[in-house]
């Protein structure tokens, strides 16, 4: 079996993209709220608490943070193309799982990712420069735009495949 916190395995770290990864991955991006839905749709309240893993997050955290995280990137994107190789914010996923607005209904933060996803394709469709740097204070690291490109395709995946695989688990 593979590990269950990674289901599609680790998040890949590449500096540049090439034009067809480039594209692949854009496309991730933009299906990504479908996919959510998809992978979420028809879960009761019960199975939307149960965790993906023993120690993880449940159904509804996984949806919440998917947004959380997507907000963040748009934000990431945004500096980085507006700025030289600005520092970003850091944030606390964890402590944010636990907030209360975890505890809404998955529809609120699916909603707010299609309007959230078409702004952040329609942005990224635009660069022409995806070898703008930005820096994570956290992890001591610079990256490109091509780096969050991948990271958040992959981001996207590797959550979806959370709630896809808990639900082949637990037939649901």
């Amino acid at each position: 079996m593979t590990d269950p916190r990674y289901p599609i395995g680790p998040m890949p770290i590449h500096l540049s993209l090439s034009p067809e990864e480039r594209e692949a991955a854009l496309g991730a991006i933009r299906a990504l709220p479908v996919e959510l839905r998809a992978a979420a749709h028809g879960l009761d309240d019960a199975q939307l608490d149960t965790p993906y893993r023993e120690g993880g997050w449940s159904v509804r955290q996984v949806v919440h943070h998917v947004a959380d995280s997507h907000m963040n990137a748009y934000v990431r994107v945004k500096l980085a193309l507006t700025e030289d190789n600005p520092t970003v914010k850091p944030y606390e996923e964890q402590l944010w799982a636990e907030l209360p607005d975890s505890a809404l209904p998955p529809a609120l933060s699916l909603e707010l990712l299609d309007g959230l996803h078409t702004r952040l394709v329609t942005v990224l469709g635009g660069v022409t420069d995806f070898a703008r740097e930005w820096t994570h204070p956290a992890q001591g690291r610079t990256y490109t735009l091509d780096t969050l490109l991948g990271m958040y395709a992959w981001h996207g995946r590797h959550h979806v495949a959370h709630i896809t695989g808990l639900r082949e688990r637990q037939g649901w």
